[in-house]
């Protein structure tokens, strides 16, 4: 595994990586969007009152839209200051800041009360978590019994060399992958019932080649501007890298649901 840590994630994502990567995937920064939340939203059962925890949130854009699509009261969790700075900003403005809040902190050691959340949600961001036994332990801690989780994630799909390894994973700043049928374990070491389990890994190479269009297409100029044009062939690098992984079926994306027992 490559030596990075949350030190090494927060620093990439308060400078130029968070930028560009709400550039390539949007406001939500994950594959699928909207439309990806309102699929684990409905999954998760999320409604009005629902008091969800949304771990390693970004911007805040999902936790916006679950407050405005569905009336649930949200916490947003992140551990890079710009980013909660920017997801506090964006949701004052649109008048959304009586039901979403946000922290700065980090997942490992969640700075809330045990027993509190009706859901505990992620999407597309717990890769970047150095253990994630204690991340889902942290999960179980904070919500409700009976509470749901509820999260996509992008995932090791197939067999790699350590040098393939290595290179994905750095390139992103993912300290390792986890599997689904990992996942899977860990949700139940926890004391979770595992409901769905399902590879999203079909539509994942799409979305890789739409990253790497976007990247070397219309957003060129802009992204050279930002990080120089050797630090953009090195990112044009690391995505073609991805993109082969994703064609090849070592990589993918994952849903999970799980309740507390």
């Amino acid at each position: 595994m490559p030596d990075i840590n949350i030190g090494d994630v927060t620093a990439a994502y308060e400078g130029a990586v968070g930028v560009i990567w709400e550039m390539l995937m949007g406001e939500q920064i994950h594959a699928g969007g909207e439309q990806e939340t309102d699929i684990l939203a409905r999954a998760a059962g999320v409604n009005a009152g629902t008091r969800v925890l949304d771990v390693l949130c970004g911007l805040g854009g999902p936790a916006r839209h679950l407050a405005r699509t569905y009336g649930a009261t949200v916490t947003g969790l992140d551990a890079t200051g710009r980013m909660v700075d920017e997801a506090i900003a964006r949701t004052e403005n649109v008048g959304l800041g009586d039901r979403v809040t946000f922290r700065l902190g980090n997942g490992l050691d969640m700075p809330f009360r045990s027993g509190i959340f009706d859901v505990v949600w992620g999407q597309d961001s717990w890769c970047y978590v150095t253990d994630k036994d204690r991340l889902i332990r942290e999960c179980r801690r904070v919500a409700v019994p009976g509470g749901t989780i509820a999260f996509t994630d992008w995932v090791q799909t197939g067999s790699m060399s350590d040098e393939e390894l290595h290179g994905l994973n750095t390139f992103m700043l993912f300290p390792y992958m986890e599997t689904l049928p990992g996942y899977e374990k860990l949700l139940r070491r926890h004391g979770f019932i595992v409901r769905e389990c399902e590879d999203l890994s079909e539509d994942f190479a799409s979305h890789m080649h739409r990253y790497r269009d976007a990247l070397t297409g219309d957003l060129k100029g802009r992204i050279v501007g930002l990080l120089g044009t050797d630090a953009f062939r090195d990112m044009e690098r690391g995505i073609d890298l991805w993109v082969e992984a994703a064609d090849e079926g070592k990589v993918g994306r994952g849903r999970i649901l799980g309740r507390k027992q």
